[in-house]
C-alpha cells in the first residue's frame, strides 16, 4: 500500500491517492460519507489495489459496493502516459523544479498518477509537498530517491526493445612489447586469446561490478581486438545486443575496458608505461532516448 506523507496517514480518515486510483480505474465515485462507512480493512484493501501496477477494477467495485451511501458511476480514468510527462503537468510544476522524461519514465504508476492529480487542483502548497515526496532528489539523478539514498532506476514500465551498443578502447605499448605481442612471443602466453575472454566476462558481469545496473540477458556479446603496427598499439571493439528494457552501454564500455586491462596485465613487464585510452561509447541505438553515434572526428581518432 503506497500512502503519501502529504496525502493521509495509516488512519485512512481522507481517501488516499491510492485508493483514488483505484475507484478512478473502476469508474467509481465514492463520497466521504461512503469512505467514512468502511471498515479500516475495506480502505487500507482499496488502498492496496490502487497501489499496484494493475488495478483489479472487479476486486474494486465490491469493496466500494459495500459503502453506505453506495459509489455512483462515473467515466473511467486511467492513469496519465508513461512515456512522457504531459506538457500542462510539467507547466504546472514548473515553480516547484523540472520534471523530465527521464524522471517521469522512472516513477511507479501511483506516483504518476499522484502528481497528475495533485496538478489538477491548483493548489501550490500541496503541488510543493507533492513534488518534494515523489520527485525530489531525482530531479538531480534518478539514481537518487525522492527523499536522498540511492536506488536503481524502476525500468518496470519501459518497453522491451532491441538495444544494441559498441564500445572502443586502445592499448598503445612500445615497440619492443608489439613486436612480442605481434610475433606471438609474450611469456604469459595469448594475449589477445585471454583479453577477449576477459572482456566477454566483464560486460557479463557488469551488474556485479557498476553499482545500480540491471542485471540484462545478452543476446549476443563480441570483443575483437585487432593490432595496429602503425601505432604500436591494440584496438578494442565490443559489442553488446539485448532484448531489454533498458540499454546495454554499460556492458560494451566494460568490455573493452577490462580486455584493455587484461592486455597490460599480460604484458606489463615488458612495458609497465603502456597507456589505455580514450575509452568510449562509439554507438548505441534502441529505447526512448533514440540512437547514437560517436562523432566522426572522434571516431577517427580511435581507428
Amino acid at each position: 500500500m503506497k500512502l503519501y506523507s502529504f496525502d493521509v496517514d495509516e488512519r485512512l480518515d481522507l481517501v488516499p491517492l491510492a485508493a483514488r486510483r483505484a475507484l478512478d480505474h473502476a469508474g467509481c465515485k465514492l463520497s466521504l460519507a461512503g469512505w467514512e462507512s468502511l471498515d479500516l480493512e475495506r480502505r487500507r484493501a482499496l488502498a492496496q489495489l490502487g497501489s499496484e501496477a494493475a488495478v483489479d477494477v472487479a476486486a474494486v467495485a465490491r469493496l466500494a459496493g459495500a459503502a453506505t451511501p453506495a459509489p455512483s458511476r462515473c467515466e473511467v480514468s486511467l492513469d496519465p502516459p508513461r512515456e512522457t510527462p504531459p506538457a500542462e503537468l510539467v507547466e504546472a510544476f514548473a515553480a516547484q523544479g523540472p520534471l523530465s522524461a527521464a524522471v517521469w519514465v522512472s516513477l511507479d504508476d501511483v506516483d504518476r498518477y499522484a502528481l497528475h492529480k495533485v496538478a489538477g487542483r491548483n493548489n501550490p502548497e500541496r503541488s510543493s509537498a507533492a513534488y518534494a515526496e515523489i520527485v525530489g532528489y531525482r530531479r538531480v539523478s534518478t539514481h537518487l530517491q525522492p527523499a536522498g539514498g540511492v536506488q536503481m532506476v524502476n525500468v518496470g514500465a519501459k518497453p522491451v526493445t532491441v538495444r544494441r551498443a559498441v564500445a572502443e578502447s586502445t592499448v598503445q605499448m612500445s615497440r619492443e612489447a608489439f613486436e612480442l605481442l605481434q610475433n606471438q612471443a609474450v611469456p604469459k602466453g595469448d594475449v589477445l586469446g585471454i583479453a577477449r575472454i576477459a572482456g566477454i566476462l566483464a560486460a557479463k558481469r557488469t551488474p556485479e561490478l557498476i553499482p545500480l545496473c540491471h542485471a540484462i540477458p545478452l543476446t549476443h556479446l563480441s570483443v575483437d581486438l585487432r593490432l595496429d603496427a602503425a601505432a604500436s598499439a591494440v584496438r578494442i571493439v565490443g559489442t553488446v545486443q539485448a532484448e531489454a528494457k533498458t540499454g546495454v552501454e554499460m556492458e560494451a564500455l566494460m568490455a573493452v575496458s577490462h580486455a584493455a586491462l587484461t592486455v597490460y596485465d599480460m604484458l606489463k613487464a615488458i612495458d609497465r608505461s603502456m597507456q589505455i585510452g580514450p575509452t568510449r561509447l562509439l554507438e548505441k541505438s534502441g529505447g526512448a532516448s533514440g540512437a547514437f553515434v560517436a562523432a566522426p572526428a572522434a571516431r577517427a581518432e580511435q581507428r
